[in-house]
């Protein structure tokens, strides 16, 4: 709906002169209908050339509400869509964006091993019921990880359009700014699309923006919560005013359950 609002306001001039030339069209044959009506005493041609007369005015106010609602376009509707893309943009950008690291594994440098069994063993035979439970737990893929051999990058190859994060062959569960570049010459907006097993494996729109961004920055924000865990593809959109895409940008991801929270097992005796 965005790029036809703006495809309006960019072609009003051309609209405005289409419209003119209308009208004076239709001026024209209605003089000629008018002189046609003095000039006859037949009433059969007389009612025609009412007919005709009546036509070219209706023309006439049909043009001018034409170019009453292009106005609009241009002073009311534009602005406020253009309005709410800036507003929206700015509460998704967050200042405070950090880079993402794989975490590592803290080496074994030694230390006091506590055998517990004894304890166990004692409290178990004491009271069966207030034994020690060890509650195993899940231990997913930290977000922001990198999986090994993800499928190749289709695009971003120009800083038209191009993805920081999401990374390919990023794991992500969480919300995340989209982080990044899209700008193109005659610029119209830019749009997140998404493809994998909850989208039946097409690319279905996520959102779109109507500023460009020449500089490295946040693009938009992410939910992955929304769609079911597994691989899907992430590709960044940009379109001009014609409504064709002149560069794009296609990363591939992995969306993962959530990491559970640990819940502290109840205190008995």
């Amino acid at each position: 709906m965005n790029q036809v609002v703006f495809f309006i306001e960019w072609s009003a001039l051309g609209w405005y002169l289409f419209i003119i030339g209308g009208v004076l069209i239709s001026l024209w044959g209605w003089s000629q209908e008018q002189v046609k009506l003095r000039e006859t005493y037949f009433e059969l041609e007389r009612n025609l050339a009412r007919s005709r007369r009546s036509d070219f005015a209706t023309f006439v106010i049909l043009l001018i509400e034409a170019a009453l609602i292009i106005l609009g376009f241009q002073r009311v509707i534009a602005p406020y869509v253009r309005a709410q893309a800036d507003l929206t943009a700015e509460i998704l950008e967050r200042p405070d964006d950090l880079p993402f690291a794989t975490p590592t594994a803290r080496p074994t440098t030694g230390g006091v091993i506590i055998d517990d069994s004894a304890v166990r063993d004692r409290i178990e035979a004491t009271d069966p019921g207030a034994g020690i439970a060890l509650t195993p737990t899940l231990t997913p893929t930290p977000v922001g990880t990198i999986i090994a051999n993800p499928g190749e990058v289709i695009g971003c190859d120009t800083d038209n359009a191009y993805l920081q994060v999401p990374a390919n062959g990023m794991v992500v569960f969480t919300p995340m700014n989209v982080i990044g570049k899209a700008y193109v010459d005659n610029f119209a907006f830019y749009r997140f699309e998404l493809r994998g097993v909850s989208t039946f494996d097409q690319f279905a729109p996520l959102a779109e923006y109507s500023q460009p961004v020449t500089e490295q920055t946040s693009l938009g924000q992410f939910v992955p919560s929304s769609y079911e865990p597994g691989e899907y593809q992430f590709r960044l959109n940009v379109f001009d005013i014609t409504n064709n895409v002149q560069a794009t940008c296609t990363v591939n991801i992995i969306i993962s359950d959530p990491i559970p929270t640990p819940t502290p097992l109840p205190v008995t005796g």
